[in-house]
């Protein structure tokens, strides 16, 4: 606990979920929050969570999709605390529609945009005061930035994006002292499928597919891995057992792990 005292943390995706729940753990172990996410309200009320838990925060409304507001966001995380000690890459959106069903083809741009770039926009800037405090960068991804998934072929993408971006980074950054983790979580029950994007570009509002499935992770056991590889600063985490497996399937029976994948999916189908 006493390794986050203090420390400055910039959580994107901050105002519900994963980032929500880590914000507030780091809280409690003495850590500066700055908060970034595009709902200021849900913001304030993280921001209050995170006081309450005994640490300090503020808010930054942000649209990581805004290479503007990101550069913003850094600025004012140095005002704020001086510096910055991790970098939580985590805002983001999926989406739940086949690619032949896609009415807008806008809705691949919007996800790249938001899931890779925006993770790249508030790295390039954060780094320098990364290096500084030889800190940490944390890219929140996915199951699905390893292997395809259907209905989320753009979601998928962008996470395979963030993937590559992050391994590039962490070589390049070798010797300055600053770590590169990328966590690649399940299903966690977090709602953000109620959010996705549908074929019209526009959030289904209803999600499609079972929240409180039995293989859903909850989000206090995803935040508690999170925390773990962030104290360690290790390389990579992959959150279970069966992901694990599926990684090594996918080595030396790829059309199995793509049933695999297509039956998923079909079973967590309301």
């Amino acid at each position: 606990m006493r390794a986050m005292r203090g420390k400055t943390v910039v959580v994107t995706g901050a105002s519900a979920g994963i980032g929500e729940a880590l914000a507030v753990v780091l809280a409690g172990r003495g850590a500066n929050l700055v908060l970034a996410a595009r709902n200021e309200e849900a913001l304030q009320r993280v921001k209050a969570r995170c006081e309450a838990a005994g640490g300090r925060a503020v808010v930054v409304p942000t649209d990581v999709g805004d290479a503007e507001a990101c550069h913003h966001l850094v600025d004012r995380a140095v005002e704020a605390f001086g510096g910055i000690d991790v970098l939580v890459n985590n805002a983001g959106v999926t989406m739940d529609a086949r690619v032949d069903e896609v009415k807008d083809l806008g809705l691949f741009e919007r996800l790249m945009r938001i899931n890779y770039l925006g993770s790249v926009y508030c790295t390039a800037h954060a780094l320098p005061h990364l290096k500084a405090r030889r800190g940490l960068v944390v890219a929140v991804s996915s199951l699905t930035g390893k292997t395809g998934v259907p209905n989320r072929s753009g979601y998928a993408a962008s996470k395979h994006a963030m993937h590559g971006f992050f391994d590039s980074l962490r070589i390049e950054l070798r010797g300055t002292g600053v770590d590169v983790t990328v966590v690649c979580p399940g299903f966690v029950a977090t709602g953000i499928r109620d959010s996705a994007l549908g074929a019209d570009g526009q959030p289904v509002r209803q999600s499609k597919h079972n929240e409180r499935a039995g293989d859903n992770m909850d989000v206090d056991t995803c935040v508690a891995i999170i925390l773990k590889a962030m104290d360690q600063r290790e390389r990579e985490v992959v959150m279970t057992t069966k992901a694990r497996v599926a990684q090594f399937l996918k080595l030396v029976a790829p059309g199995l792990v793509d049933r695999i994948a297509a039956k998923t999916i079909q079973d967590r189908q309301r």
